[in-house]
């Protein structure tokens, strides 16, 4: 698995991966031009719709329905340590949603891949290399 990073106009850098780009860009106050999110919202909002799959998935193999059901997820900021403190996912159902299912909602979303690689976290390596 390989992605290249490059670079665009002002603060635009981009991930391509697969015949895809993704974009991303500061925002104006930063330096930016506001084109894109920020990496570190897209990092956070890969949490979000990481579980969301695993949600849709489970609705979808157990014929619920999927109107009516929202993932929000909640990031609380540590100013003090200059990190993201704590995220919380609220699997939102609407009303008359059977409650036998509603833990086995849970445990899908927290299989989420994103959600456990950073429980686990991979080594990182940095290198400058010619090319």
């Amino acid at each position: 698995m390989e992605m290249t990073i490059t670079f665009g106009e002002g603060l635009q850098v981009n991930a391509e991966y697969q015949g895809r780009v993704i974009a991303t860009d500061q925002p104006v106050h930063a330096g930016g031009l506001g084109t894109a999110p920020e990496p570190y919202t897209l990092f956070l909002a890969s949490i979000g719709t990481c579980a969301g799959v695993y949600v849709l998935s489970f609705l979808r193999n157990h014929g619920l329905p999927t109107e009516g059901v929202r993932l929000v997820q909640r990031m609380t900021y540590d100013p003090a340590n200059h990190r993201m403190a704590r995220i919380d996912l609220r699997i939102i159902v609407p009303s008359g949603f059977p409650e036998k299912h509603r833990k086995a909602l849970v445990r899908s979303a927290e299989l989420c891949a994103v959600k456990r690689a950073l429980a686990n976290p991979p080594e990182f390596t940095v290198e400058a290399e010619e090319g």
